[in-house]
């Protein structure tokens, strides 16, 4: 089942999360709101044509495992590789984060702030409503976050994971995603994340909690213009 992986954005907007996707042919991307992803069929020979309706200029969007020529009417702004992982390791014993907070709309504000000053990869306002988002709080204030995004296969995604900078080094990050991978695997699922490239310090971090990596593949984020 692992095939999925190497184009798990299209199976999960053609699949679970078909209901937060829009598109057309052998193109799909999140709707507006959600976050910000394009997938196709045959990633090696990409649909454009079939995407261009469903985007609007000045969106920019992030694509996996296509390296090829950008077509007319279309820019790549960014390019980088990035890691795929799939965790093999035990199940975690316990909910390591019994103080989480599930988080849910009334939070969003907090969410998007936090989102917005550490940057854990495409994000919009609905991104939480793609899974479970916990949070760990002080006061009002969002400590850190870790949540769930594509789903395909019984493979399930953690995404959204990023700590505030004045509560670094707590251990928090680790202790949501090890929450998130017991809960999924209660469920049969498979946890798997991607991390980019020069985030050395997370991959590092993922590969000592148990992931191991699958693929690395070229990222990149495109444009209308």
């Amino acid at each position: 089942m692992k095939h999925l992986l190497d184009n798990i954005f299209w199976h999960t907007l053609t699949g679970a999360q078909a209901q937060y996707a829009t598109g057309s042919g052998n193109a799909r991307r999140y709707s507006a709101g959600f976050s910000p992803i394009v997938a196709f069929a045959d990633v090696e020979r990409p649909d454009f044509d079939a995407l261009a309706p469903h985007c609007e200029e000045g969106e920019h969007f992030y694509i996996d495992g296509w390296s090829g020529a950008a077509p007319a009417g279309w820019k790549i702004d960014v390019e980088s590789t990035m890691f795929k992982m799939v965790w093999e390791a035990e199940m975690p014993e316990a909910d390591e984060a019994p103080e989480s907070t599930r988080i849910g709309s009334e939070h969003l504000a907090q969410v998007l702030e936090l989102a917005a000053l550490t940057r854990p990869g495409p994000f919009g306002p609905r991104t939480i409503e793609l899974g479970e988002y916990f949070g760990c709080f002080e006061g009002d204030r969002l400590m850190a976050m870790a949540g769930e995004r594509t789903f395909a296969g019984g493979f399930r995604e953690i995404s959204g994971v990023c700590v505030h900078p004045d509560f670094q080094g707590r251990g928090l990050a680790r202790r949501l995603m090890r929450k998130l991978i017991h809960r999924q695997m209660q469920r049969g699922e498979t946890p798997f994340l991607h991390v980019m490239r020069d985030n050395v310090g997370a991959h590092q971090l993922y590969q000592r909690m148990g992931f191991v990596d699958y693929r690395e593949s070229v990222v990149r984020v495109i444009s209308r213009g």
